[in-house]
């Protein structure tokens, strides 16, 4: 449902209330409800009321893409904050767990840093 959500939202030339997408997507509410939110959340919509508007609407962002990937960055560099505090409360541990909580600690450093560059990149090249 959310891709389908997305596909609309891409390729729809104005904004849409959360009714307009029920209608297109012969969707309940909540679940439209839902979707918007991942897709918020995900960076690749926004959601907004227009000026003299009581309703929010839901548009595809321009820079969507740049969005999903930041979207990413954020929740990986969350992940990298429990790995750095997991690590540094294992100093008890055997070492087997030891090694597998610095193991998770090197992986999502190495993640945050590629997803940086990654999304460097993509901004410049836009």
């Amino acid at each position: 449902m959310a891709g389908r959500a997305a596909a609309v939202l891409m390729l729809s030339e104005a904004p849409m209330t959360m009714a307009d997408l029920q209608d297109a997507l012969e969707a309940s509410k909540g679940s439209m409800s839902e979707m918007t939110r991942l897709l918020v959340e995900s960076g690749t919509v926004r959601r907004f009321k227009p000026p003299g508007s009581r309703q929010y609407v839901y548009e595809w962002r321009d820079d969507a893409w740049a969005g999903c990937l930041q979207h990413q960055l954020d929740a990986t560099t969350d992940l990298l904050a429990l790995a750095e505090s997991a690590h540094a409360r294992g100093a008890g541990l055997p070492g087997r767990q030891q090694e597998r909580l610095r193991e998770m600690h090197e992986y999502y450093t190495f993640m945050v840093r590629s997803l940086e560059a990654l999304l460097g990149q993509y901004k410049a090249s836009r």
